[in-house]
């Protein structure tokens, strides 16, 4: 089973770095991603927030991310906790994006 999603946008939030009780580095941000897509034949504007979640060495990456930037992130979708239904994106991989790749 595939549980795989590449979402580029702009970082726009971003909680202060926590650790767990084993000393684990987690990061939780939030991206911004618009852009335009075809569906049935015709154009969509897609405009959406969703939360990142990073942890160990991923989270000092995201950590070192300005608010702002253009990030291409790469992870798996998995509920925020065992009492919520709501999807947070789990980052594998970030890409540090340019405006130029944004444009693509």
């Amino acid at each position: 089973m595939q549980n795989h999603l590449r979402l580029d946008g702009r970082l726009i939030e971003r909680q202060a770095l926590r650790f767990t009780p084993a000393g684990v580095a987690v990061s939780e941000a939030w991206l911004r991603h618009d852009s335009t897509q075809i569906e049935a034949d015709k154009p969509r504007q897609v405009s959406l927030k969703t939360p990142l979640v990073a942890l160990g060495q991923m989270a000092n990456w995201l950590e070192a991310a300005p608010l702002g930037a253009m990030l291409g992130c790469t992870g798996f979708l998995a509920p925020r906790g065992k009492r919520f239904k709501s999807l947070v994106l789990h980052l594998q991989h970030i890409d540090f994006l340019t405006q130029d790749q944004d444009e693509d």
